[in-house]
């Protein structure tokens, strides 16, 4: 081959930000999606598959500039009618089109619930931070009652405990009590309403120290660098410290403190109302606040909600560049009354919440450790005889007509590599048929499981080649009968 064949070749690389997902990996997370499906369900939400593409203005959030869409989203103009498309960055962008475009024909409320990959187009993507995500969404569209909101807690607690997690925390506020507490402070500037929030956003990481300095004059990152502050003056610092200290392990605690803090303004007391109401059926959903907790310091999206938001957490510890931290979030949402408005231009009150697949499949697997097993594989029918490959894809067809999975040995290697492949494959059984079997009408079945426990216990060569251990002939009719009194542990 010439150096320049050489040269043209493709070098085989993954894109950055992506990701490979081997069986192990796809299976777990099927397994995942249908126990928390069966969950949603049971609630009354249908599924919905909507596609991965659409018109970026419809998207939303990110619209496109002179000459391509801002950062944050992959697009692409095309040619067919010199539209900008993109690759959707979450699902419920997606939900809003649909309930926009199929209003006539969708009851209300319309409840759906709906799994897949998202998109985003990070500039420095890393460990935590993959261009290619999964998201699992329920959501109810056209009800502004606030049992639709408490439901949403039900629902995360229900597909927790589907999955085996009794340890977890939903906590929950108010974006109509933050704009209330903003409003008694007399903060009106967007701008400085947003960074705020944002700060408030990042307690858990900066502390209450950190917090005052950021919302103040500024404070010095990790680097040493200023990070320039929100320049509040000392009494809104307090008085928005105060706030965040209004959270106790009674709700209806938290909600009399956050009601002292914010009753001047109309919006501040809405929103503690809702919450006194979320309380109240909580209690008949058996959530205690040990499950849910009101949590002041709570914002979520900016822009997005409009009411109660919502986030799960894992409070189990982890160790992340030799620190010790709280797993964290694995789900979140809210109520979003404008979305649809913005097709339709009519107010469609919305809530729901989004399951982080791969945060919560980090979160079993961390739980699950190493008592988490690889499913099994196939049965593998081995090839002993080339000049009978009807005979072995017979016993195939058999397995699989009695609803086992088999497979036929596809390559062209020996005896030891075949069992060294279906040793890989997880096999639990493999099928061997030699001259021998054929001529007495028998098969000899390889129980893979049994036999890894024998060899643990038998340290003699000889021995094991001499007795075999695991190893059965039976009569080639009862091949299905036999393989699957193995499969139930007979």
């Amino acid at each position: 081959m010439s150096k320049k064949d050489k040269a043209q070749r493709p070098k085989a690389r993954r894109p950055k930000g992506f990701r490979d997902a081997f069986a192990p990996q796809v299976i777990a997370r099927r397994d995942m999606l249908d126990k928390i499906s069966s969950v949603y369900e049971r609630f009354g939400f249908q599924p919905l598959e909507t596609s991965s593409i659409e018109y970026v203005d419809a998207l939303g959030k990110f619209l496109p500039d002179k000459d391509a869409p801002d950062t944050g989203i992959f697009a692409f103009r095309d040619d067919l009618d010199d539209q900008w498309l993109g690759l959707r960055y979450d699902l419920t962008a997606q939900l809003a089109r649909v309930v926009a475009e199929h209003r006539l024909e969708l009851p209300t409320p319309f409840r759906r619930y709906q799994y897949g990959p998202v998109w985003r187009r990070e500039i420095k993507p890393g460990k935590d931070r993959f261009r290619q995500f999964y998201q699992c969404d329920f959501d109810t569209v056209g009800a502004g009652s606030i049992t639709a909101d408490a439901e949403v807690c039900e629902v995360l607690a229900a597909a927790m405990r589907a999955l085996g997690i009794n340890d977890f925390v939903i906590r929950v506020n108010n974006r109509k009590v933050l704009n209330g507490l903003l409003e008694v402070l007399g903060i009106d500037d967007p701008a400085i309403c947003g960074d705020v929030l944002r700060s408030l956003d990042k307690l858990d990481d900066l502390g209450m120290e950190g917090l005052a300095a950021q919302l103040g004059e500024g404070r010095k990152d990790k680097s040493g660098s200023i990070v320039a502050g929100v320049g509040l003056e000392t009494p809104a610092i307090d008085q928005l410290l105060a706030y965040l200290q209004c959270r106790a392990d009674d709700r209806a605690a938290t909600c009399a403190a956050l009601m002292k803090m914010t009753e001047a303004s109309e919006a501040g007391r809405e929103g503690v109302e809702e919450l006194m109401q979320i309380d109240e059926l909580l209690q008949v959903m058996d959530l205690g606040p040990e499950q849910v907790r009101f949590d002041p310091s709570l914002v979520r999206g900016l822009d997005y909600y409009t009411g109660p938001v919502f986030e799960i957490e894992l409070p189990f510890e982890v160790k992340v560049k030799g620190k010790t931290k709280k797993f964290g979030s694995v789900a979140g949402g809210g109520r979003y009354d404008y979305l649809v408005e913005r097709f339709t231009g009519q107010k469609v009150p919305a809530t729901g919440a989004s399951i982080g697949v791969d945060r919560l499949l980090a979160a079993l697997e961390h739980l699950e450790g190493d008592s988490q097993e690889l499913p099994l594989g196939p049965v593998i029918v081995t090839i002993m005889e080339k000049d009978r490959l009807g005979e072995y894809q017979r016993m195939v067809q058999e397995l699989r007509s009695a609803s086992i999975a088999a497979e036929l040995y596809h390559g062209s290697s020996g005896f030891k590599a075949q069992m060294k492949y279906a040793d890989r494959r997880r096999a639990p059984v493999v099928v061997i048929a030699g001259g021998s079997e054929f001529e007495k009408g028998e098969v000899t079945l390889k129980n893979m499981g049994l036999g890894k426990k024998l060899a643990e216990e038998i340290d003699d060569n000889k021995t094991w080649r001499n007795e075999q251990p695991a190893q059965t002939t039976v009569a080639s009719n009862q091949l299905a009968a036999s393989v699957q009194a193995i499969l139930r542990g007979e």
